[in-house]
């Protein structure tokens, strides 16, 4: 039986028991990156539907709103006006906050809001920026030119 420096015996199973776990682990290490890489690469992803910001001042402040198309499953869905669908979101970036809010599916030109804020630009110069927490707080905004 083979023995190591100090005359103690060594068990070969247990070294070869040791072995196979490391490798087994390595083995599924190795596959939880390759699968978490192949889902990076492959994930659906929204599009922005304008290309770019669009660029308001709300109450004085700087306010970016980029438009996306989500994903949607069926593109014959009714009401889809101004290039959007249900499943399009609007990010807002303003003050503090970054608002990701869903379209709602109300008829006419596209609206979006998570319940506590809206947004919608009848006039596409002075969108409609609304908080409806108690009393409604509208803020005013016009486009940057």
């Amino acid at each position: 039986m083979p023995t190591s420096d100090d005359d103690a015996p060594i068990n070969c199973q247990s070294e070869s028991h040791l072995t196979a776990i490391r490798e087994r682990k390595l083995r599924r290490e190795i596959v939880a990156i390759a699968l978490s890489l192949l889902m990076l690469l492959t994930a659906p992803s929204a599009y922005a539907s304008s290309g770019a910001a669009q660029h308001f001042l709300c109450e004085g402040d700087s306010l970016d709103a980029i438009a996306f198309n989500g994903s949607v499953d069926a593109v014959d869905i009714p009401n889809s006006n101004d290039d959007t669908v249900p499943g399009a979101f609007m990010v807002l970036r303003w003050r503090e906050l970054s608002l990701q809010l869903p379209r709602t599916n109300n008829a006419g030109i596209a609206s979006y809001s998570d319940g506590r804020w809206w947004w919608q630009a009848l006039d596409p110069d002075h969108p409609e920026f609304v908080q409806l927490r108690g009393n409604a707080e509208h803020y005013s905004c016009e486009r940057e030119h």
